[in-house]
């Protein structure tokens, strides 16, 4: 049986050294036969000695990981310094990187790896599989009070105890050859980044150092909702596959989905730093004795019969509560949070892992790392603004175990205007889409249908546009405009993107949105034109104007392409998060809610006629706004078109209709003269 003990072993010369597993003893007595420096030496006169030859490790790789593994390797042997790794949760991303190691290759005197995670549970268990591949390695800590070495194989080290003090300065940079981060959307943390700086990894100029270790960066959600750029310190996405992916081939359990409308209104919830509701305010809307009565009554309906459910809170106090309304409706509930001592929740979750209770409750503690497979329910009792922290919630339950059919998603939907986003949205649906039971494939169908309803009518009619269904597939309304300011002044279309996206989007027809910035530049998503079926981001920026100039903006660049238009939107954004002003582009800021400025309705009027002239009280700063890019964009030439074209339809279907009353008029047995039939006769 694997001990999950950690050792502490000394001897001279050496400072302390935590050494994982089965590994410890033996590893003590071997070091007091052979001492080497603590931290080796760089001198040319006296290169350290190589690292004990390992096996390689025995465990049989799945298909997809022995892929991901090739595809760093591939980008590592034509020097590329900063990759980036995309894997459902579930998909065994410790295993990878940890199989990873011994494959990147020395370079020189640099063989040792750092891996970086930013739990206490994600530390321990990347030191655990470490020790378990590779049992002739030395493998440290660096966490708490535990004082790595610096001289180990390999380091796995807490990012917030690697940062304090002056612990990062005995990892000699040019001994790496490898810097591994576990859960990588975190990457762009200020802690991080002074690792990155340490190891020669941060900055532009030190892409293509050779002296600089790689580095790999791992995670089920390489995006950050606050908008920080991961671009800035990783270069390539090199491999990934999502959870669809890995339920279709059978690596992860099914999904079946429910979703639960709430009346709970979000719109006065404050957004934290982080892009998504604050905490303390999202508590007083949604810790209701209405709203939480509602999640007992959909788990009653919906679950009782499960055996493990994990359900997400918003805070402590919505935890107490929730928690105690279950123990009152006679239901063995119990919960974690961060504050339960070590030992409680130790104790609570290895007796959830064996079945003895069939509700647990947490806020913020099993979002990330956490591996109880036998989770065959998640509630979502916490709206969200962030997809990161949506599909990490669901990743809980999606792991495979024995007996498991299935996991069902229960996830309470809250206000649909605040930005929330939910089950439905990962798969390109409408937020409001209200589903039952439906399982990936049904989702996958809805979203078909739904796209190739939305061409339908988009060949059908430039100047009809079709709202997003709000209940089920085929119940479709449209609205019709009369003239182009109608159409420049609805903002209907909006809704759907704006659901998605924390950004003032315009649609200004035929399936494009334009974000604008404040200095002219802009962003546009739309259709590709080089894959059916596929979204393309572009960004516009000015240039000088000069004789030579035929066009005041340069070649666009290409910022974001795929199948997925919310993975779209969300590159597009995280794009925009450096080249816009967060004040001008937030669709939250109150600017936006404040009256017209008489400049912005001085442009509107010059393209609508006298009579239809506005005020400034009649629209508000944000409204005039999308008007104004939506008349820059070109939907009065879109409209226009339409017109032509509508007007053309609209003469072929008179002309056809009094022929139709003409022939009814002659009515004629037998032939015609010359063999020329009636309609011909009346068409001539």
């Amino acid at each position: 049986m694997f001990r999950h003990a950690l050792r502490l072993c000394t001897r001279p010369g050496y400072r302390p050294v935590w050494v994982v597993g089965r590994s410890a003893s033996r590893l003590a007595r071997t070091r007091k036969k052979a001492a080497v420096p603590a931290v080796p030496s760089s001198s040319p006169s006296s290169p350290p000695s190589p690292p004990s030859p390992t096996h390689p490790p025995a465990v049989v790789l799945r298909e997809y990981q022995e892929e991901c593994i090739q595809a760093v390797l591939s980008y590592v042997e034509r020097g590329h310094k900063r990759l980036g790794v995309s894997l459902a949760t579930g998909s065994g991303k410790t295993v990878i990187f940890t199989h990873l190691i011994d494959r990147v290759p020395a370079r020189g005197n640099a063989t040792q790896t750092l891996i970086l995670a930013h739990r206490r549970e994600l530390v321990e268990q990347a030191a655990r599989h470490c020790a378990r591949a590779y049992p002739t390695k030395h493998v440290d800590i660096e966490m708490g009070n535990h004082q790595a070495s610096g001289a180990a194989d390999i380091t796995v080290a807490s990012i917030q105890s690697i940062t304090s003090g002056d612990r990062l300065d005995k990892f000699d940079p040019t001994r790496y050859k490898l810097v591994l981060v576990d859960e990588a959307h975190h990457i762009v943390s200020s802690t991080y980044l002074d690792v990155l700086e340490h190891f020669g990894l941060r900055h532009a100029t030190d892409w293509n150092n050779t002296t600089a270790p790689a580095l790999v960066g791992v995670s089920a959600t390489l995006s950050r909702f606050d908008g920080r750029r991961l671009g800035a310190v990783i270069d390539h996405i090199v491999y990934h596959r999502d959870y669809v992916d890995m339920i279709e081939e059978n690596w992860l359990s099914d999904v079946v989905f429910t979703t639960v409308e709430i009346k709970a209104d979000l719109t006065k919830v404050s957004t934290g730093s982080n892009g998504d509701f604050q905490a303390g305010a999202l508590s007083r809307v949604i810790n209701t004795d209405e709203t939480n009565n509602l999640v007992l009554k959909a788990w009653t309906a919906k679950a009782k019969d499960r055996h493990s459910t994990l359900i997400f809170c918003v805070d402590l106090s919505h935890v107490t509560n929730l928690t105690n309304m279950f123990r009152q409706a006679g239901i063995d509930a119990q919960f974690v949070t961060g504050e339960t001592p070590t030992k409680v929740r130790s104790a609570r979750i290895d007796a959830f892992r064996n079945k003895e209770f069939p509700v647990l409750l947490n806020c913020g503690v099993f979002t990330e790392g956490t591996d109880i497979p036998n989770i065959d329910c998640v509630l979502l009792a916490r709206p969200t603004k962030s997809r990161n922290l949506l599909v990490q919630m669901i990743g809980r339950g999606m792991r495979l175990y024995d007996g498991k059919d299935n996991c069902h998603i229960i996830d309470m939907v809250a206000a649909l205007s605040t930005g929330v986003v939910s089950t439905p949205t990962l798969f390109g649906l409408d937020p409001a889409e209200i589903v039952d039971k439906a399982d990936t494939k049904t989702l996958a169908k809805i979203k078909q249908r739904k796209e190739e309803e939305k061409q339908r009518e988009e060949e059908a009619s430039m100047a009809k546009q079709a709202t997003v269904a709000k209940k089920l597939p085929g119940s479709i309304s449209f609205t019709d405009y009369d003239s182009v300011h109608d159409l420049i002044a609805d903002t209907s279309g909006d809704q759907y993107i704006r659901n998605i996206s924390p950004n003032a989007w315009v649609g200004v027809g035929e399936g494009r949105y334009v974000l604008s910035g404040n200095t002219g530049n802009y962003l546009v998503i739309e259709p590709s034109d080089t894959a059916d079926g596929f979204f393309r981001a572009k960004y516009y920026w000015k240039i000088p104007i000069t004789k030579q100039t035929k066009s005041p903006y340069g070649t666009p660049r290409v910022i974001a392409e795929g199948e997925s238009f919310s993975h779209v939107v969300h590159a597009a954004d995280t794009y925009a998060a450096d080249a816009f002003q967060f004040f001008y582009i937030n669709k939250n800021q109150a600017w936006r809610r404040s009256i017209a400025s008489q400049a912005q309705i001085d442009f509107i009027n010059k393209s609508r006629p006298q009579e239809d002239h506005l005020k400034p009280s009649d629209v508000t700063k944000g409204k005039a706004a999308d008007m104004i890019t939506r008349i820059k964009h070109g939907i009065r030439g879109r409209f226009d078109k339409a017109s032509v074209k509508q007007k053309s339809e609209q003469r072929m279907k008179a002309r056809a209709e009094t022929l139709q009353q003409r022939l009814q008029g002659h009515v004629q047995v037998g032939p015609t003269g010359q063999g020329q039939t009636l309609k011909e006769k009346l068409l001539g």
